[in-house]
């Protein structure tokens, strides 16, 4: 399925609807960190496959939505279950953190 792009108009239906975990990592493009955590994502995406939903979120785009989940920091990767927050991490993240914390 890949990454979605998420944006204020689509992250309900996307995010908080869906019936399965979803990661979303809250990015801005001239972010050194969220450059190295790109395409631990995608291999998030691509090991977990059709099991979870994984989105990003371009906080400079989206400023409602970083402003309603306080992203103070980016990366800031959000899991969603069942449309609630479930775990925050921000900062630079290991893959098997996240992946565990999505099972």
């Amino acid at each position: 399925m890949g990454v979605l792009k998420i944006t204020e108009d689509n992250f309900e239906s996307e995010v908080l609807q869906s019936q399965k975990p979803v990661i979303i990592d809250f990015y801005a493009e001239w972010c050194g960190p969220c450059k190295m955590m790109s395409p631990v994502i995608d291999s998030i995406a691509e090991e977990l496959g059709e099991a979870v939903k994984v989105g990003k979120v371009n906080s400079d785009e989206n400023i409602e939505l970083a402003e309603k989940y306080s992203i103070m920091s980016i990366p800031t990767i959000m899991i969603f279950k069942n449309g609630n927050l479930d775990k925050t991490f921000v900062g630079v993240t290991d893959k098997s953190t996240i992946i565990e914390a999505v099972k």
